[in-house]
């Protein structure tokens, strides 16, 4: 075996050690998937930030949910904060490296929005302060880190901790993650259902109502106000005599 086989064949071992364990904790992406519905078709915002490659990730995942996955849907509010170059630079040389994120999230964000802040070792300073932040503020915190115990973890609300001790491995799953969690996002969402003049004027849904509770007889609603022909996934907001909802 060649040695450039011998690196491969390693890297390969290790990241597939690690899918079993991944998987478990993973389970949570379903029900961060649905909030994040909900949130975002009422109007809501998600902020997402990480440092190096996590920070391309982070990127990565606002491209997902303001573009789109695979199907056509509204665009839907997300800032990656580590993409502001700017305000970056700015805050660094007036504030500190440490308060990058959290002056911007206490710009942005607001009561209710997701912070969704991705760390493979879960030990960077400027994270853990935007979670801090974040709370501050009364924004769900939500963590993607590598294993436990980490300070990030203890500053979130929930975490996504991928065991495994190998910080390239950990970045890898955390990209899945971000796939996977726009796939739910999408799943409970938005669904192709013909031009929106047939539906007729739909209500919007306030962003302080808790999940599941839609205005009686409000029908479809249409992600971040926008009309198109999109229209939510949720059971039971269909109109009748409209097609039927897929399971």
């Amino acid at each position: 075996m060649t040695a450039s086989m011998e690196v491969l064949d390693s890297h390969l071992a290790g990241l597939a050690s690690a899918l079993l364990p991944y998987r478990t904790e993973a389970a949570r992406l379903a029900r961060w998937g649905d909030e994040l519905a909900r949130l975002l078709a009422g109007g809501g915002r998600v902020l997402v930030a990480g440092n190096g490659g996590s920070a391309a990730e982070a990127q990565h995942l606002a491209a997902e949910l303001v573009g789109k996955l695979r199907d056509d849907r509204a665009p839907l509010s997300a800032i990656a904060l580590c993409a502001e170059t700017s305000s970056l630079t700015a805050i660094g040389n007036d504030y500190g490296f440490d308060e990058v994120f959290a002056r911007q999230v206490r710009a942005h964000g607001r009561p209710d929005d997701v912070l969704l802040l991705l760390s493979t070792s879960g030990r960077s300073a400027n994270l853990v302060r935007a979670a801090r932040a974040g709370r501050e503020l009364g924004m769900r915190c939500w963590a993607l880190t590598g294993p436990t115990p980490n300070p990030l973890a203890d500053a979130c609300t929930e975490v996504l901790a991928v065991p495994c001790p190998d910080s390239q491995v950990v970045q890898e799953l955390h990209l899945v993650s971000a796939h996977v969690l726009c796939g739910y996002v999408d799943a409970y969402l938005p669904v192709p259902f013909g031009p929106a003049s047939h539906l007729g004027p739909a209500p919007a849904v306030a962003r302080s109502a808790s999940p599941g509770a839609y205005p009686a007889g409000a029908g479809p609603v249409r992600p971040s106000g926008v009309e198109d022909e999109l229209v939510l996934r949720v059971p039971g907001t269909l109109r009748p005599g409209g097609p039927e909802e897929v399971p």
